[in-house]
């Protein structure tokens, strides 16, 4: 009896094993099911976090690279965000870095994209021989590059989007001049020129060399003929408004305050030296670029005598636009691209080949003019423009 009532305990057990490991071997199907939909989930809100850029939910989507220089300059994350934006609306996963201003660390990035299969690259270059080396090798491996607003100084790039760099320059100089009544004013003579001081741009960036050529096209005849003296001309490491001011404070000391205008590079570095002037209670027209919220701040407040408007609102879509038609092979026709050699690009005639370039126009900007072309138009706020301004004196809100 008790063997009989073992084996039906035995048989009972076994039964109840069975089932728990058909059970079991079920489970995994419906575990397996919800990654499955989880995975499918948004995927362009997975793309925006680091760690999605290897993820297998973005697998099979053509991968696009951005490597920035540095995210120190006002208008560099406002780009990035907006051309991340772009592409992933458009189904492309992207990866974007930037190097700090690190050259080694901005060849390394680009390698690095190269390896997890960007087909396209967007590069703005912290130095433009430096880039050459990675850039080359991603062509070579097949990838598109454009150089995005600074030349990479290699005709391997796919195309150069930029500014009309020497119009900035010339835009800059004529800004100056005026304001110091050149020409016609008798003020200035051989007998007293005017003591000017040449602040260029970083001279790793050929943007930088190419403002100087623009600056240079307006003040070299009254150069020439001895109404404008150089007392000062310098260039300033990584567009760095602390290093500009510090310039400017050793400048100053050297020519015991008596400058008569400054024809600075940009915003930034201007409003720097800026600072320095105030400090030491001198007052000379000068220049800047870009049209920042706090350039264009100092235009109304008496501070900035000049801006050069870049609407880059227009450059990142243009890029975003031409990237995709290289990695898709459409045809480039619309963009209006010229062939420009890199000699006349870099002002450096031992430089050999062509690339294919765009060039947006650029705009003078003072006092008269700060309110339609940069507030009307949106690119920067009334509230920004015109903070600290007497009540009296503000324009009405657009």
């Amino acid at each position: 009896m008790k063997s009989k009532l073992m084996r039906t305990f035995l048989l009972i057990m076994a039964v109840v094993m069975i089932t728990s490991g058909l059970s079991a071997c079920a489970a995994p199907a419906a575990t397996t099911a919800a990654p499955a939909a989880t995975t499918a989930a948004p995927v362009a809100a997975a793309t925006t976090a680091p760690a999605a850029t290897t993820a297998p939910a973005t697998s099979g989507k053509v991968k696009i690279g951005i490597s920035f220089s540095d995210f120190a300059t006002e208008r560099w994350p406002v780009e990035n965000a907006q051309m991340v934006q772009l592409l992933q609306k458009d189904g492309y996963e992207v990866i974007s870095q930037e190097a700090d201003h690190d050259v080694k660390l901005q060849n390394d990035q680009i390698d690095n994209m190269v390896a997890q299969g960007v087909k396209g690259l967007i590069v703005i270059a912290e130095d433009g021989d430096a880039a050459v080396t990675s850039v080359e090798k991603a062509a070579a491996a097949g990838v598109f590059v454009i150089a995005y607003d600074r030349l990479i100084k290699t005709d391997k790039i796919s195309a150069y989007l930029s500014f009309d760099n020497v119009e900035v320059g010339k835009a800059q100089s004529d800004g100056v001049l005026k304001a110091l009544g050149i020409p016609g004013s008798t003020k200035w003579t051989k007998d007293n020129p005017v003591k000017m001081v040449l602040s260029g741009g970083s001279p790793t960036d050929n943007n930088a060399v190419l403002f100087r050529a623009g600056q240079m096209e307006g003040l070299q005849p009254y150069i020439d003929s001895g109404i404008i003296k150089v007392v000062a001309d310098q260039w300033v490491d990584n567009w760095d408004a602390t290093k500009a001011e510090q310039m400017m404070e050793n400048i100053l000391t050297a020519q015991g305050n008596k400058i008569d205008a400054v024809v600075a590079s940009n915003d930034g570095t201007a409003l720097g030296e800026l600072q320095a002037m105030k400090a030491q209670g001198v007052s000379v027209p000068i220049s800047g670029q870009d049209a920042t919220a706090d350039g264009c701040n100092s235009i109304v407040l008496g501070g900035l005598t000049v801006t050069v408007f870049k609407d880059t609102r227009l450059l990142a879509p243009k890029a975003v636009s031409l990237i995709e038609a290289l990695v898709t092979n459409k045809p480039l026709d619309s963009f209006g691209l010229k062939s420009s050699t890199l000699a006349e690009l870099t002002n450096d005639k031992t430089k050999t080949g062509n690339v294919q370039s765009l060039f947006l126009p650029v705009v003078e900007v003072t006092k008269d003019n700060v309110y339609d072309v940069v507030v009307k138009s949106g690119f920067q706020t009334y509230d920004n423009v015109y903070r600290n301004v007497p009540t009296a004196q503000l324009p009405k809100k657009p």
